[in-house]
């Protein structure tokens, strides 16, 4: 694999230990260290709380930081700009997915073995340092929840594939045949359950807690159709009381609101940054620069249209609809999720932001965007550390509704957990229409279309589509934004491993549809 080289035993001092923190960031490292030596490394507390930093931070890299935002391009959400920040997202997105392709599916397979990487060599050494035994066990629960978080990825795009639960001390340890689906969905839920057991119930600050690793478990569960085991998990947050919906929609997804303890709440995991040093782009890039600015992710007016009139009905039913303004009156998410056409930014200073690059499809993405750092420029690079969402409470009530629907079919926890996330105040949409979705079937995909309005453009919606054997359904339906189909067919459900490690590792073997 490469992302292991004959130097593996050299501490990784390159990628472990010299990047900046993801953890609570009062502690996110200014100043972080530029080389350590393994014989004088894991002496003390410190050591071992940076070695715990270097793993978080790896969490920044790619699809598990602010760019899995960019996995929309492969959904019916939006359409990225073929010269975007992950390269061949586009062509993907209309079949041109082999071993070669390289780009997003490269580092959507690279990126989270660099991050196990990582947690197998924290684990390998951590029991050196002198720490009690109670945090010695929760540094081991958050690296193992990173571990599943990364594994889980790999699973579900690429399928089988190899699985490494200790590190790998020479290159040739390395090379390993591939483990079943079974064995790797095993460990994920290994580690999940030891962190589960090990972990504070707690409100998240930059760490794992409990509530992080059941959400994971549950979306694990869910991901694999097990229904019934995941409710549980997904009961046990929810009767906690840990969490909570924020009180602006909007601000979950900025900087300022991010730190505001009645907006914070709801989050449950994110890869975390912090400007000027720990921001999402080291050079030229990040969410306000290529969302807002460079316009690389284009919402759909398919994705538009999905969003309900104030009054809850579809637009073609509803009498508020106005077909010469037809996104008027809609689901307030609307509004805050993209940039409508017609719609006027204004800067600091009241000026109207001119759009440098227009979108071929009508809409922006704001969502993520830190609006009052208009207009943006390369300068703003410097501010850009808006933190990624993995996990939030009102995924956790979209999760439980969808699990409780599957098992009993509709009622009152169902509906009571979806007019929960529909509710909250600034969207204050009304209940769901208990004699219009009043069977398992009907519920089932007003839930669909609630997740997909909840979490648009937050990186969620192509795997839903793939664990609801959806996306050979609905993709194929879609024109991009150059009038090129969609393309999705049962192959694309796994994708292939990437040539190239193919190539380092002479045990690995192709997967079946690609041969």
């Amino acid at each position: 694999m490469n992302l292991l080289n004959n130097k593996i035993t050299l501490l990784f001092v390159a990628g472990l230990l010299t990047l900046t923190t993801a953890c609570d960031k009062e502690f996110l490292e200014k100043n972080p260290l530029d080389s350590v030596s393994s014989q004088i490394f894991w002496k003390t507390e410190g050591d071992a709380v940076t070695a715990l930093a270097g793993v978080y931070s790896k969490l920044q890299e790619n699809f598990l930081g602010y760019e899995r935002v960019y996995l929309e391009g492969l959904s019916d959400n939006a359409f990225l700009d073929p010269g975007g920040n992950q390269g061949g997202i586009t062509n993907m997105a209309t079949g041109s997915i082999s071993p070669n392709t390289g780009g997003a599916m490269a580092n959507m397979y690279s990126t989270p073995y660099r991050v196990i990487s990582s947690a197998n060599y924290f684990l390998k050494h951590i029991d050196k340092a002198p720490l009690p035994e109670d945090v010695n066990s929760k540094y081991k629960a958050e690296v193992m929840f990173i571990r599943a978080l990364a594994y889980f990825d790999l699973v579900r795009t690429f399928g089988a594939v190899p699985l490494y639960e200790e590190f790998p001390e020479t290159w040739e340890e390395a090379k390993i045949a591939k483990s079943s689906k079974e064995d790797l969905y095993e460990l994920i839920e290994k580690d999940l359950d030891f962190a589960i057991g090990t972990l504070p119930e707690e409100t998240y600050r930059g760490h794992a807690v409990k509530g992080s690793a059941q959400a994971l478990k549950a979306r694990v569960l869910i991901t694999q159709n097990k229904w019934e085991e995941a409710l549980p998990l997904l009961e046990e947050v929810i009767n906690s009381g840990v969490f909570q919906l924020s009180n602006n929609y909007a601000a979950l997804f900025t900087t300022a609101g991010q730190e505001n303890p009645a907006v914070n709440r709801e989050i449950i995991f994110a890869t975390q940054y912090l400007a000027p040093n720990n921001v999402h782009h080291d050079r030229i890039g990040g969410m306000d620069i290529e969302f807002g600015w460079w316009t690389m992710i284009q919402p759909y007016e398919d994705l538009a249209e999905e969003y309900e009139m104030e009054d809850g009905l579809p637009a073609g039913e509803s009498p508020l609809f106005d077909p010469e303004d037809p996104f008027e009156n809609r689901d307030p998410r609307l509004d805050m999720t993209m940039k409508l056409p017609g719609e006027v930014w204004l800067d600091k200073g009241g000026n109207e932001v001119a759009e440098d690059y227009p979108t071929q499809t009508g809409f922006r993405m704001e969502k993520y965007l830190n609006l009052s750092n208009l207009p943006f420029t390369n300068e703003t690079t410097n501010t850009s550390d808006q933190d990624y969402i993995h996990i939030r409470y009102a995924d956790v009530l979209l999760m439980y509704a969808e699990a409780k629907n599957e098992i009993e079919g509709p009622g009152p926890t169902v509906y009571d957990a979806l007019n929960k996330v529909r509710s909250r105040p600034g969207v204050e949409m009304p209940d769901v229409n208990e004699n219009r979705y009043n069977s398992k079937e009907s519920l089932r995909e007003f839930i669909h279309h609630e997740r997909r309005i909840e979490l648009a453009l937050e990186g969620q919606r192509y795997n839903d589509l793939k664990r609801w054997r959806l996306a050979h359904v609905k993709l194929p339906t879609m024109v991009n934004a150059v009038e090129t189909p969609l393309i999705f067919t049962n192959q694309h459900y796994t994708w292939p491993i990437p040539q190239a490690e193919l190539d380092n590792n002479p045990q690995l073997e192709q997967n079946d549809d690609y041969l």
